[in-house]
């Protein structure tokens, strides 16, 4: 086998791994910062359902989450007067929301009016000003990491995303391919050798270790399924190898999950938006739990969609392309418990162009005020991460 043969097979089998990314020793008390991006646009208005809306109600007759009762197994579970949680993640945010440990926040988004999958993403993911040119070399958890300055950044996804596009390498490696990846010790070796002494060596080198770790994280979880401990169900799986990786390593994550675009046949308590949510809530309870009391009390998760949903429900019993989206925010030591950020009544007048949410909380300015907040960054530093936007300070952290 030639040496392009050689590494076209053994790459094919290993999970997708940029070896740009270099490994630094952070303190351990320095905070964790995970960002989960829902793509595709997730209906929020059956995650964070506006209970005491008869409006809701009246323009979703076929997919509208009952109102919290103890007599409906599937009725929604009451967070305050006016907001309830799905039942889809009852059991899995529920919790983290009864412990202080979650916080949702409604109205919130971006200035980007397209309602474009791809236009609304690269938007956010860049976190520049939407009036002005684009610059895709920057995105705004590069800048984050270079403003850091040794944050040990990874993407778990198969190629690096827009928001950790930057001049910086950092790594970038799918957890979401099975099987025992890793090179044998033969095929490291000849790895090895071909970039001995050159330009890549040390890069080559790096990747081949991180490989090896994935590899071995793999093959313990599928042992621990074996034996029943842990889901192997997608992102479950998934969030359950981050919490390895980001306990031990890295302090800046980045994550995409797909399926979000309900367009038909979304369904209320239950259907394709309900398992979605079930799957992504047992997910983020798995990272939680994975990581450990005391290094979940110093992570912070945020949970983010490029837009919301048009509120009406559509002739396909499903909902389109909206505005304003609900964001999440976990962690085992932020002011959790509440609905937080500017609110307005959910009703026909306080929609957006007579469909959606409005935007009321912009997301650079959330996470402005949460980076702020987070690793004590001036007005300086968090204009070079998101230029011209405001910090708006929750008092998440």
């Amino acid at each position: 086998m030639n040496r392009r043969k050689f590494l076209r097979a053994g790459l094919a089998a290993a999970p997708a791994l940029s070896i740009a990314g270099r490994l630094f020793a952070m303190p351990a008390s320095t905070p964790r910062f995970l960002c989960v991006f829902l793509r595709g646009g997730y209906d929020c208005a059956n995650f964070l359902v506006p209970w005491s809306s008869s409006f809701y109600y009246e323009k979703r007759p076929r997919i509208a989450i009952a109102k919290p009762d103890p007599a409906i197994s599937d009725g929604a579970l009451a967070l305050d007067s006016d907001w309830a949680l799905a039942p889809a993640v009852r059991d899995s945010l529920g919790p983290l929301y009864q412990q202080r440990q979650a916080v949702f926040i409604p109205f919130a988004g971006t200035d980007d009016l397209t309602r474009s999958h791809f236009e609304t993403q690269d938007s956010i993911e860049l976190g520049q000003p939407v009036q002005s040119p684009r610059d895709f070399r920057s995105g705004f958890l590069a800048r984050l990491a270079g403003t850091l300055n040794g944050s040990t950044p990874i993407a778990f996804t198969d190629t690096l995303p827009l928001a950790f596009r930057g001049d910086s390498g950092i790594a970038s490696i799918s957890l979401q391919r099975g099987g025992n990846s890793a090179f044998d010790a033969t095929q490291t070796a000849a790895l090895r050798d071909m970039y001995a002494g050159g330009q890549l060596d040390a890069a080559v080198r790096e990747g081949l270790e991180l490989q090896q770790q994935v590899a071995q994280a793999m093959q313990e979880e599928m042992q621990a399924a074996n034996r029943g401990a842990i889901s192997t169900k997608g992102f479950e799986l998934t969030a359950e190898r981050m919490a390895r990786f980001m306990r031990t390593q890295y302090r800046l994550g980045f994550v995409d999950v797909g399926g979000w675009d309900t367009h038909v046949n979304q369904g209320g308590a239950h259907g394709a938006l309900a398992t979605n949510l079930n799957s992504l809530g047992k997910g983020l309870a798995t990272f939680a739990e994975a990581l450990g009391e005391e290094e979940w009390n110093n992570t912070l998760v945020f949970v983010l969609s490029e837009f919301g949903r048009t509120f009406r429900e559509n002739g396909n019993a499903g909902t389109d392309h909206g505005h304003g989206s609900v964001y999440w925010v976990l962690g085992g030591r932020i002011s959790g418990g509440r609905i937080a950020g500017e609110q307005v009544r959910v009703a026909h007048d306080t929609l957006f162009q007579d469909r959606d949410y409005p935007v009321l909380n912009n997301y650079r300015g959330v996470l402005g005020g949460i980076f702020g907040r987070l690793w004590g960054l001036g007005p300086q530093q968090l204009d070079v991460i998101f230029p011209g936007a405001r910090p708006l300070d929750l008092k998440l952290v």
